[in-house]
């Protein structure tokens, strides 16, 4: 059995969640926020037999795409200006971050 954890950000939240429940997928869902943009966050906590892991990591990267988002930069009163800090920068953001970790034993009362 595994545990997979998957952070995904909260624009796919709801199509991810709508395939897991098109798919029998028992998951805990709960509200993050991280990332150097400080968005928010969905966190799915998925206990799956190891035979259904592909099965749901092919499911996470159907539902959840990388953005590309503008953001300013924050400035460092210290460090000296140049002309290009005020200025916003293109960055990449979503897509999903994923963790498979392996479960000694599962209990459920």
């Amino acid at each position: 059995m595994k545990l997979i954890i998957a952070i995904v950000q909260d624009k796919d939240s709801n199509r991810l969640s709508n395939l897991f429940i098109q798919e029998n997928v028992r998951a805990t869902k709960l509200s993050t926020t991280g990332g150097f943009l400080k968005s928010g966050n969905t966190t799915f906590m998925i206990g799956v037999e190891n035979e259904r892991v592909e099965k749901i990591l092919d499911l996470i990267k159907e539902s959840s795409r990388a953005r590309k988002r503008f953001m300013t930069p924050p400035v460092n009163i210290d460090a000296s200006m140049d002309s290009s800090a005020a200025y916003p920068i293109e960055v990449q953001v979503g897509g999903a971050t994923v963790f498979v970790l392996p479960i000694d034993s599962f209990y459920q009362f």
